[in-house]
């Protein structure tokens, strides 16, 4: 394992007594941080599968679903079924709002998901 110095962070040799970056005392055994590598690479979602998503299914919500934004696609999915009651004006108007959609997200208008993550290329 590892020993890194406490103020910058520099990898510290075995026998070191100060830190050759900074200068820094090298504290105890107890004191000095010991790192361990675990790899937690995340990976964003697609910004082509989103906007593509978006045009093609975009009614009934299922980019929003990919993306996260649950509540705005549950309000399309319902625009989608319940809108038919109304002249069939719901599905027209929630498939002209995944449309502007989709295209915001393939243009990078909307370009991360509901947690805040870039969307990837």
């Amino acid at each position: 394992m590892a020993k890194f110095c406490q103020k910058c962070g520099t990898e510290l040799k075995k026998d070191d007594t100060f830190c050759s970056n900074c200068g820094a005392p090298v504290e105890s055994e107890s004191k000095t941080t010991t790192a361990t590598t675990t790899s937690t690479s995340t990976t964003g979602k697609s910004k082509m599968a989103a906007g593509l998503l978006g045009i093609f299914l975009g009614c009934f919500g299922v980019h929003n679903f990919y993306l996260g934004y649950t509540g705005k696609a549950v309000g399309q999915l319902l625009l989608t079924l319940i809108g038919w009651i109304a002249c069939g004006l719901g599905p027209i108007a929630a498939w002209i709002w995944s449309l502007i959609e989709g295209i915001m997200i393939l243009s990078g208008s909307i370009n991360t998901d509901a947690e805040g993550n870039e969307l990837i290329d």
